[in-house]
């Protein structure tokens, strides 16, 4: 469908308002606001993040492409607030205790919306206990931690301690990312994943809940 083509490129070509008006377009055609979710918007983002794993693209494109996503998907969420569309999962994000970087975490968040991913972003310096409490009263399937300073990546395995304590560890799956973080230490302190960047962090968060 031309519509839905010109759609996924404004998310490839970074347009935020191209992709909210193109998207308003789409729903007073009649189309369903999951299929411009699924058949438009998430097969733009997906196209992003593979360019950038090429290195075809930058970060400054990666962001203004979250941007154009999340005004799109804006457009979409009262639509995708009803309880018969399905999303890809519940998602917590939130940067530990002691730091307070959030680009990564930002970028994250609206790459698991463009995704389909229902979020909420705790924000920055969230210590364990209200994660634990977030998680418990959202129903959470999904925790994202990110941590930006090496002194701050301890609070990354505190928060999964924390979970483990309240009974809630088989229940959420945790993913870890940001610059100091690696595999080495995401298995060290038993996460179910870590990525390196906002669009291996959308992959990653699908293969480990499916």
């Amino acid at each position: 469908m031309a519509l839905f083509d010109e759609l996924r490129a404004s998310i490839v070509n970074g347009n935020p308002e191209a992709a909210a008006t193109l998207t308003r377009k789409a729903l007073q055609e009649g189309q369903k606001a999951e299929n411009i979710l699924h058949e438009a918007l998430i097969l733009g983002i997906h196209e992003v993040g593979e360019r950038f794993g090429r290195n075809e693209i930058y970060l400054p494109e990666l962001l203004v492409s979250g941007m154009a996503m999340k005004e799109a998907v804006a457009v979409l969420k009262p639509l995708l607030a009803d309880p018969g569309i399905k999303t890809s999962g519940k998602a917590l994000i939130a940067t530990v205790r002691g730091d307070l970087h959030d680009i990564g975490k930002n970028l994250v968040g609206m790459m698991l919306e463009g995704a389909g991913f229902e979020v909420i972003d705790l924000g920055i310096d969230i210590p364990s206990e209200r994660i634990v409490k977030a998680a418990r009263e959202n129903h959470a399937q999904l925790i994202c931690l990110s941590s930006l300073l090496t002194t701050t990546m301890p609070a990354m395995k505190e928060t999964i301690q924390e979970m483990k304590k309240a009974g809630l560890r088989q229940k959420v799956k945790i993913m870890v990312g940001g610059a100091p973080v690696t595999q080495r230490y995401a298995d060290e302190i038993e996460a179910d994943g870590y990525a390196p960047d906002a669009p291996s962090a959308v992959k990653k968060a699908k293969e480990i809940l499916s």
